[in-house]
C-alpha cells in the first residue's frame, strides 16, 4: 500500500508559515516603529549614534532615524527658572542670605555644544554655581540698609554679570529676580529700631510746624483785628461823636414823661432841652 501524505505534517507546515509571517510582520512593525521619532514643541534633538553625539540639531516634529543603532535627545529650548540660596557679607559686613530665581533658555544653534561639552546637569554643573559666585561678589559691594533700598540696582548688576558668564556656555539669561534678602535678628532689631526714631521725629518735626502754623494764625489774626480798630478810630470825627450824642439823646427824650427829675441840690438836667430844640 502506497504511503500517502500526512494530514497532520500539512497543518505543521502550514502553522510554521504563519507564525513565521506574523513574526516577520511585528518585527518589520517593531523596525518600522523604531525608525521614527518625534521632538517635541520647545525643544530641538541631537542624534546619538553608539553613544556619540551628532552635531545636526533637529527642529521639533518627526525625524528618521536608524533602529537599534540611533537615538535622539531633546533639549528643552524653552524658558526654565533655576533657583539658588547664596550666604554672603555685605560691604559693612552683615551676614546676608539672598534667594535668587533665573530664568533663562538654551540657544537652539549651540545645543550641541552645550550638551556634549557639559551635558544634561549643566544647571547643577554651570547655573547654580554661577548664581552663587556673582551674588557673592555683588553684595560685598553695598551696605545692608542699601541692598534692601536698591534693590533693583543690586538685581541689575547680577543680572549683567551672569548674563556675559552663561554666555560662554551658550545660555541665554532672560530675566533675575531677588526673590528675598534675610538679615541677622540683630541687624533687624535696629533697622526696627531705626524706622521707629524716624518716624518719631517726622512726627516730632510735624508738630512743630503745626505749631508754629497755629502761631502764624494767630499773629495774623490779631494784626487784622488791630488793623480794623485802627480804621475804626481814623473813622470817628467830632462830627460823629456829635451825632452819637445827639442820637442818645433823643432816646431818652423819647422816654420822658414830661416830669423833670426831683433833686435837692443845684445840678441841672442831664438833657439840654434847648439845644435839641434849636436843632
Amino acid at each position: 500500500m502506497e504511503a500517502g501524505t500526512n494530514p497532520g505534517s500539512k497543518k505543521t507546515v502550514k502553522l510554521r508559515g504563519l507564525s513565521g509571517l506574523i513574526i516577520t510582520v511585528i518585527v518589520v512593525g517593531i523596525i518600522g516603529m523604531g525608525s521614527f521619532t518625534q521632538v517635541e514643541f520647545g525643544h530641538v534633538g541631537l542624534y546619538k549614534t553608539f553613544g556619540k553625539l551628532n552635531s545636526e540639531v533637529l527642529s521639533p516634529g518627526i525625524h528618521f532615524k536608524i533602529p537599534f543603532i540611533q537615538s535622539v535627545i531633546q533639549v528643552n529650548t524653552q524658558v526654565t527658572k533655576a533657583e539658588t540660596d547664596t550666604t554672603a557679607s555685605s560691604k559693612d559686613l552683615q551676614p546676608v542670605s539672598t534667594h535668587v530665581a533665573v530664568n533663562y533658555s538654551v540657544n537652539k544653534e549651540s545645543a550641541y555644544n552645550l550638551m556634549n561639552n557639559i551635558g544634561g546637569s549643566f544647571d547643577t554643573i554651570i547655573i547654580n554655581p554661577a548664581v552663587q559666585e556673582i551674588v557673592k561678589e555683588v553684595t560685598a559691594r553695598y551696605q545692608a540698609e542699601d541692598l534692601i533700598a536698591k534693590r533693583d540696582v543690586v538685581a541689575g548688576e547680577i543680572s549683567e554679570l551672569l548674563t556675559a558668564r552663561l554666555a560662554k556656555y551658550d545660555l541665554i539669561v532672560n530675566e533675575i529676580n531677588i526673590v528675598d534678602f534675610k538679615f541677622s535678628d540683630a541687624f533687624n532689631q535696629s533697622i526696627e529700631a531705626k524706622q521707629v526714631a524716624q518716624q518719631q521725629a517726622l512726627k516730632a518735626s510735624n508738630d512743630l510746624k503745626r505749631v508754629e502754623i497755629e502761631a502764624k494764625q494767630k499773629v495774623a489774626q490779631a494784626e487784622a483785628e488791630a488793623e480794623s480798630l485802627k480804621l475804626k478810630k481814623q473813622e470817628v470825627t467830632p462830627e460823629l461823636i456829635e451825632l452819637k450824642q445827639i442820637e442818645v439823646q433823643e432816646k431818652a427824650l423819647e422816654k420822658w414823661d414830661g416830669k423833670l427829675p426831683s433833686v435837692t441840690g443845684g445840678a441841672t438836667p442831664f438833657i439840654d432841652i434847648q439845644s435839641l430844640t434849636n436843632k
